[in-house]
């Protein structure tokens, strides 16, 4: 594959033609998946030719970002976009089989745009129970002269049963700045005063305005035209799964589901067409390996966009205090 001239401070992943031999050693097909399931690997095949070999009612999440309703050129696979009613149609020949390896008490998430999202909520109804919509704010690209620039996607939030599925909202409440303390009898109401700044813990909505689409200066940025922030994966996997769950991600693309996945202590089957988008993932996989952290979340907490400063004060002051309390317990052996 032929390799871009970056700028110096240009941190997109990339695989040089001395990785891939390496690589490629990590990366499974069709046929080994026939021959030994296992649930935590990248496959490197056409999603029709695995799914007969994926057991039914298995995987505790799904979480599909399949091709819009657009025209795309994904490295050399092309889609095109057609009418709805075809539209539909491609949806259905993958989506009922993929809802079969959905686990009885499991939960599904599907991404979409403007476009497509009515389609697939049509479509995700004729299987699953629609438990809610969330939307998040895209914000890239300098928008459109003769239209609204388009910064919002849909995750679409279904499950086979909706009076028993699995999620946690204690790990995905937000952290938010306080700009306008409210105090009563002088006291903090509904917020903390600390070293760094006021904060506030928040529960989270089914608006996401706090995601940044990874670009240049992001060690996860890759060439893929659609890829999807580790933040944004992160929240879905910690409200509905547990660690050492088990998920599944059809259309894996750069690799986001399996990176995030091994941050979090869960497994992951990630099944990918495109062999240089798998050699992607496993490199990803391979620095994952040695760097747990996820852009935005921090100390248990997901934090506003554009708040590296204020976790670095929150940092600083967590480790201030456990200095301080280190010396106090040093000083107490002394009676």
């Amino acid at each position: 594959m032929a390799e871009k001239t970056r700028a110096e401070r240009n941190r997109t992943l990339t695989v040089s033609e001395n990785e891939i031999p390496a690589l490629e050693k990590s990366i499974l097909s069709a046929d080994d998946l026939k021959k030994s399931f296992v649930d935590n690997a990248i496959v490197n095949a056409n999603l029709f030719d695995c799914l007969e070999y994926i057991p039914n009612d298995y995987f505790n999440l799904i979480i599909i970002d399949p091709p819009y309703n657009l025209d795309k050129d994904f490295h050399g696979k092309k889609f095109s976009s057609m009418k709805s009613s075809a539209y539909e149609d491609y949806l259905r020949s993958w989506f009922y089989k993929v809802c079969d390896k959905l686990a009885p008490n499991g939960t599904l998430y599907m991404c979409g745009d403007w476009k497509c999202t009515s389609s697939m909520q049509r479509v995700i109804e004729e299987r699953l129970t629609v438990i809610n919509r969330i939307t998040w704010q895209r914000e890239k690209g300098r928008g459109a002269k003769s239209n609204w620039k388009n910064s919002m996607e849909d995750i679409w939030f279904a499950v086979k049963n909706p009076k028993d599925y699995y999620f946690d909202v204690e790990s995905v409440k937000m952290k938010k700045k306080v700009i306008a303390p409210y105090r009563v009898d002088g006291k903090p109401k509904d917020w903390d005063e600390t070293e760094s700044g006021n904060f506030r813990i928040t529960y989270p909505s089914n608006f996401w305005g706090d995601i940044s689409v990874p670009f240049w200066s992001m060690p996860e940025n890759t060439d893929h035209p659609t890829q999807k922030p580790e933040k944004l994966y992160a929240k879905l996997m910690l409200a509905s799964s547990k660690p050492g769950d088990k998920i599944f991600d059809p259309f894996l693309g750069s690799g986001t589901a399996a990176v995030v996945a091994r941050k979090l202590g869960r497994n992951c089957l990630g099944i990918e067409i495109n062999r240089e988008y798998c050699l992607w993932s496993v490199k990803r996989l391979i620095n994952a390996s040695g760097d747990k952290s996820i852009q935005g979340y921090f100390d248990g907490v997901f934090w506003e966009r554009n708040s590296l400063g204020d976790q670095k004060k929150q940092q600083a002051s967590s480790k201030s205090s456990i200095k301080v309390k280190e010396q106090q317990n040093a000083l107490s052996l002394f009676g």
